[in-house]
């Protein structure tokens, strides 16, 4: 999938709920001018969506594009926590977002972070916030973005995939050895390296170098660090190695990106 004819995406969130619901909870039956991006953390909730009946539960991500009928009613023994975004896609030249009814297995550390902070965000609504909102809620598009393109038409989330991931993501710092996070999924280390690169596009060492010079790069911009400090607190051991690694992934050495600014 071409990510580029999104680079121009203007997304305009007009209502955001972190949406709690009674167990009499309902959305009566419509039809919407709008994009419905539903992130579900507890719970379950039965939607129809063009009278096809889509059941969603934690963890699950529920997209309905404009033009749609939708009705929803949430489990009385189990009413649904999610947060809700309604939204309007400008140009129109991008009608849809390439995502499928109900996705599995998105909800990182990471993801779950920036949906938060978009609540504080956009609760508080101090001075500046709707800027603010809106490069959030890009973020969390582009992250959903890139998982579409890495899945691809007709394949299915791998929830074991996403657990390494955002374990890595979370434990960047600490010694990583795809023996222990292959236990972690369940599977044999040399099927889980072999199936994380199908769906990461990179080998484990790969990402988890990735991961980490994103974390020292912009700790290095930041400023405040020393370059041996930075290595250390992004994982690894030996600075020289980290230099090699970081000029690899990034293309100029760790001194220079001291210079760069955040923005």
């Amino acid at each position: 999938m071409d990510l580029t004819r999104y680079a121009s995406m203007d997304p305009e969130v007009f209502l955001f709920v972190d949406r709690r619901c009674y167990p009499d909870w309902e959305i009566i039956r419509q039809r919407i001018g709008f994009h419905d991006l539903t992130f579900v953390v507890s719970g379950q909730a039965d939607y129809y969506v063009d009278e096809r009946l889509v059941s969603v539960e934690a963890g699950d991500l529920l997209y309905i594009p404009p033009h749609s009928v939708r009705e929803a009613t949430t489990r009385s023994d189990n009413p649904m926590h999610s947060y809700a975004f309604n939204f309007y896609l400008h140009p129109v030249a991008v009608p849809t977002l390439p995502l499928s009814t109900v996705t599995k297995g998105c909800q990182s550390p990471e993801m779950i972070r920036l949906l938060k902070e978009f609540t504080q965000v956009w609760m508080t609504k101090q001075q500046g916030y709707e800027l603010q909102a809106k490069g959030l809620f890009l973020l969390i598009v582009h992250r959903l973005l890139l998982l579409a393109a890495r899945l691809g038409p007709g394949r299915q989330t791998d929830e074991r995939m996403a657990m390494a991931r955002a374990y890595i993501t979370d434990h960047y710092a600490e010694p990583l050895r795809l023996e222990t996070i292959a236990e972690l999924t369940g599977l044999h280390p040399v099927y889980f390296g072999k199936r994380f690169k199908q769906d990461t596009g990179s080998t484990f060492k790969q990402f988890v170098n990735m991961i980490r010079v994103n974390h020292a790069e912009m700790m290095l911009a930041a400023g405040g660090f020393r370059v041996a400090e930075v290595a250390e607190r992004c994982g690894f051991q030996d600075i020289s190695y980290f230099s090699n690694v970081f000029r690899s992934v990034k293309g100029y050495s760790p001194s220079v990106a001291r210079r760069i600014p955040l923005d």
